[in-house]
């Protein structure tokens, strides 16, 4: 199983960015792709998920109406667009994949992680 997340870097505040998480090694349709994100001093948190089984998709509070995450079965590849971007986003962002969809996504549901990429938001 392999996960390889990209896309990141540095932007302006109220800028955009999208994230990409090619996968490999694993039926793309039978699981779950999160982004978490971990900023300077702070846990780990979950950022966005969805699930390739039903659809369902997740957005932690402080992203909701910013950020869109979606998937492209054909690629087997998750998205994640990121407009209106805050120095508050600044964090490494890591895919991660899970056979499980919850409502508030979890680090021990997810097995398989990818490198993490860095975005840096500047006031």
């Amino acid at each position: 199983v392999q996960l390889q997340a990209s896309g990141g870097g540095l932007v302006q505040a109220g800028g955009s960015l999208r994230l990409s998480c090619a996968t490999s090694g694993f039926n793309f349709d039978d699981y779950a792709i999160a982004w978490f994100r971990r900023a300077p001093g702070k846990e780990r948190e979950g950022v966005s998920c969805i699930s390739n089984m039903d659809g369902r998709i997740y957005y932690a509070d402080s992203v909701e109406g910013r950020f869109t995450i979606s998937s492209d079965n054909a690629k087997n590849t998750v998205y994640l667009q990121m407009n209106s971007l805050k120095p508050g986003d600044t964090a490494v962002y890591y895919c991660a994949a899970g056979p499980y969809f919850r409502a508030v996504p979890d680090e021990p549901d997810f097995g398989s992680w990818g490198q993490g990429t860095q975005v840096t938001v500047s006031s």
